[in-house]
């Protein structure tokens, strides 16, 4: 049904309405809209069609700004307020995505930002020359991607600017690969193909047949 697409729109909305600083009761109302429509048990094309956008305004949570951007949406297949949003707040989007992979959330990036414990202003120069770099926001948060799983990996700091080094082999960079080693009692393990069974490595080296149960055996992550 198109009311889980709208409602998809509308959230998106009220997510770039936030990250802009909007006015919270603006941003709730678009959330409100979007629960309405995807609880909603009719199509609202043929509420539409059949009451127009006085029909779209007696759903709940829809009041007559919203129903212009629902039937906008039903018209032309888009919301040109959405469009506009999206351009606006191109380099908040890049800086908020590169602070998500550092694992802060748009709240949490907020108030770090309203205590100073980060300078919000310090990454919108890289993160414009990023977008200028890359074309467009989706491919600039794909770079970050690609280096933030490259240093993680690697146990690595990495910065905006790391995307700016790492841009002509950013297709090559790729996560360190982790492997997970057998122990058993803190003692590494070896499996013998040709034996089809497991040893213990013993203290000089020696190959010790492993005589206890598969859930004993330690799997540590190696890195």
């Amino acid at each position: 049904m198109v009311n889980r697409e709208i409602a998809k729109t509308l959230d998106r909305i009220a997510y770039l309405l936030d990250l802009k600083g909007g006015n919270s009761f603006k941003i709730n109302a678009y959330r409100g809209a979007a629960r309405s429509l995807e609880r909603l048990d009719k199509d609202v094309k043929e509420i539409y069609k059949d009451e127009g956008k006085k029909g779209l305004e007696k759903i709940s949570g829809i009041g007559k700004s919203i129903a212009e951007k629902v039937e906008e949406y039903l018209k032309k297949g888009k919301i040109k307020f959405l469009k506009d949003l999206e351009e606006e707040t191109s380099i908040r989007q890049i800086v908020t995505h590169y602070f998500e992979t550092k694992g802060l959330n748009l709240k949490q990036l907020k108030e770090s930002a309203k205590k100073r414990e980060i300078v919000y202003s310090r990454f919108t120069k890289p993160a414009k020359q990023l977008l200028e770099l890359s074309g467009s926001v989706s491919k600039a948060q794909e770079a970050i991607d690609k280096v933030a799983g490259w240093a993680k990996s690697r146990n690595l700091d990495y910065a905006i600017e790391t995307v700016f080094k790492k841009w002509l082999e950013l297709d090559r960079l790729k996560p360190k690969e982790i492997v997970k080693k057998p122990f058993f009692q803190n003692r590494p393990m070896i499996w013998s193909q040709t034996k089809n069974r497991w040893y213990v490595i013993g203290d000089g080296g020696e190959w010790l047949e492993f005589a206890g149960k598969e859930n004993e055996i330690e799997w540590r992550l190696e890195k």
